[in-house]
């Protein structure tokens, strides 16, 4: 049995390579080989590597090097969702815990969720700038939200016979929620961070381009100012490498934590 789920899981890693291989080929034989779109609107896969290599040590156009790109979004990124994570998941779970809790917060929380993160861009420039506290605060808001929703559902879908043993046991509600709830919510509280995490880089992204100064999403705004496909495709390449490292941590985490979880 285990045998088979190494050996599935090994044929599912190489159709994922076989899969993102094909895309790049495809890509290549579009742009080079049957010259389907001019490199000024399509350039190859061979030129955008050009590009973001000459990047990464070369500041024009826009002033900063493809390295001082990446870290000024992924510090703003991981600052947002580190907190969205820390404040999000413990205010779910008190939510869905504590009844009382949940008539208070949950109204105005619901009222809040329903405003699009990037809504939140204009007033925060506004009242912040575009410095590193206005784009951390519109990642914060696109964390929070879908952190508070998967552990209050987690903590939510927790069975009822569990519950029922614990009491019989005589343990404390306090017990009950940290021996029982939220191990049984871990699996919903990774997915909520997995969606959290997706959410930041988009809403993070969509603030540099609206107004920032540095980042990839400002990289790739001025690639569309300039012309640049070459520069637009090398940020949203640099974009999805790293959202895929930072999603295969979380997995990696999940596993290790949620192991044996039933």
């Amino acid at each position: 049995m285990i045998k088979q789920k190494k050996l599935f899981a090994f044929r599912m890693k190489v159709i994922s390579i076989c899969a993102l291989f094909g895309f790049f080929l495809i890509w290549y034989l579009v742009t080079e080989v049957w010259k389907l779109a001019p490199e000024t609107l399509l350039p190859s896969p061979l030129k955008a590597l050009e590009t973001g290599i000459t990047k990464w040590n070369v500041k024009k156009p826009d002033g900063s090097t493809l390295p001082q790109h990446i870290f000024s979004s992924l510090r703003v990124s991981l600052l947002g969702f580190c907190f969205g994570a820390v404040i999000g998941v413990p205010l779910g779970i008190m939510m869905a815990w504590w009844e009382k809790a949940d008539m208070c917060l949950k109204p105005v929380f619901d009222f809040v969720r329903t405003i699009p993160p990037i809504a939140w861009i204009p007033i925060m420039i506004i009242l912040l700038g575009i410095g590193v506290v206005a784009k951390a605060s519109i990642v914060f808001l696109s964390a929070f939200i879908p952190c508070v929703v998967n552990s209050y559902t987690g903590i939510k879908s927790t069975k009822k016979v569990h519950i029922w043993v614990g009491q019989t046991f005589g343990a404390s509600k306090t017990r009950l929620l940290f021996k029982v709830a939220i191990p049984s919510a871990l699996p919903y509280i990774f997915t909520g961070l997995k969606v959290s995490l997706n959410s930041s880089w988009g809403s993070l992204v969509a603030a540099e381009m609206l107004g920032s100064d540095s980042g990839l999403g400002y990289m790739i705004q001025l690639g569309r100012l300039l012309c640049r496909a070459d520069l637009i495709i090398v940020g949203m390449v640099v974009i999805g490498i790293m959202g895929t490292i930072l999603s295969a941590i979380l997995d990696f985490m999940e596993m290790k934590l949620v192991k044996g979880v039933v």
